[in-house]
């Protein structure tokens, strides 16, 4: 068969002639676009990224997706080794970190797009700006946006650990909100709990994960989606993103409140909570700890910038901070932070990781470190095995 067109051309060379024919055969010019789109997207989940997804589920999921977006993710993060086959190039691959190290002004540019300090469309210019140097946009997209088929270190069905999802009242905040409890599955008695705190883009995967290691070591962990009365994350990070910037601030602080103290009261815990958070959720947790000082036993911000100068007199600790080292935004606020925590006497330790990128402990894009991720994180178990159990 031959295919005419630019769209003609790409499509065949994504999923191959024989499935581009096959389409052609099956269906009409007016119902074209939305049967590739469901093609690829169907190709997408279950070849490429090893879900087995069924195409039912596939075509559910997809048309809650914006069409444009979802191209534009696909696209930018996916590179052609032959007709048939879509590749990810992954953070971990030697083609990124090895013949061609990402520039640090990548990272720096791709920070200040994840907090809402550059647009899109400036992101994308910024970073077409470094093709010239050899890079292609694919290879820098696919190393700075998320990959989620990366961060799983323990499954949903290891047997070891009980997932479920439970709701809880914010009477203060948007009314209700629901999040991601994982519990040991050998619990006998009891233990202490952990809040987990999501970036700045809801509950996605990454998150659940870091859920799901603390259940594996003993805690009772929550992960609350402020999404939640927004219908919750929707699958990928940057709608997520507009999600989360379009809600109340205000009552996204008291969803996290009502969320730690409705998790102290778990029946199966010993009466001690920690929190844990990253990036907007290390900021969470700091706010926390100044709001709910008597009801928070042991708080870990990663990466996280102070709670409200007015609030932080209310601190009494302890924390274990962790800071990335080429952080310049978030490690402008730790000095005059400090000062408050040394004046209260508070107890705290505070960790730099040298030449390391915020979001270094997110195993799902380049700017992890395997090896600093897992020292800060061996180092926040102890933190809450000494003040927890």
């Amino acid at each position: 068969m031959q295919i005419f067109g630019l769209k003609g051309i790409l499509l065949t060379a994504l999923l191959g002639e024989e499935i581009v024919s096959s389409l052609f055969q099956k269906t009409i010019k007016a119902a074209f676009p939305c049967s590739i789109f469901f093609c690829f997207s169907h190709k997408l989940f279950h070849r490429q990224l090893r879900i087995p997804i069924s195409r039912q589920f596939t075509e559910r999921t997809i048309t809650k997706l914006d069409f444009k977006n979802f191209l534009w993710i696909a696209f930018t993060r996916h590179c052609l080794t032959n007709k048939n086959e879509v590749t990810m190039l992954t953070p971990q691959d030697p083609e990124i970190t090895k013949n061609h190290p990402i520039p640090q002004e990548a990272f720096d540019w791709y920070d200040e797009y994840a907090h809402g300090l550059m647009d899109r469309r400036t992101f994308m210019k910024k970073l077409s700006t470094l093709v010239v140097a050899g890079f292609s946009m694919t290879m820098l997209a696919s190393a700075l946006m998320p990959n989620y088929a990366l961060a799983e270190q323990v499954s949903f069905n290891d047997p070891d650990i009980k997932a479920e999802y439970k709701s809880f009242p914010s009477l203060q905040g948007h009314g209700e909100g629901r999040g991601y409890l994982v519990t040991p599955s050998n619990l006998t008695g009891k233990a202490a709990v952990v809040l987990v705190v999501h970036e700045n883009r809801g509950l996605n995967p990454y998150i659940k994960d870091v859920a799901r290691r603390l259940a594996k070591v003993g805690f009772i962990a929550f992960a609350p989606d402020i999404l939640h009365t927004l219908g919750g994350y929707p699958g990928n990070d940057e709608e997520g993103k507009k999600m989360q910037s379009s809600m109340d601030r205000a009552k996204i602080e008291q969803d996290f409140i009502a969320a730690a103290l409705f998790l102290k009261e778990h029946p199966s815990g010993n009466g001690k909570l920690g929190a844990v958070g990253f990036c907007f959720g290390g900021y969470i947790v700091n706010m926390l700890a100044a709001t709910i000082p008597d009801s928070l036993d042991a708080a870990v911000p990663f990466y996280g910038t102070p709670a409200a100068k007015v609030l932080r007199k209310n601190i009494k600790g302890p924390l274990m901070f962790h800071f990335a080292g080429l952080d310049s935004r978030v490690n402008a606020t730790w000095p005059e932070y400090e000062e408050e925590l040394k004046s209260q006497n508070i107890d705290y330790v505070v960790h730099l990781y040298p030449k390391m990128n915020h979001g270094f402990h997110n195993d799902s894009t380049a700017r992890y470190d395997a090896e600093n991720a897992e020292l800060a994180w061996q180092r926040t178990i102890a933190f809450f095995n000494k003040y927890l159990i």
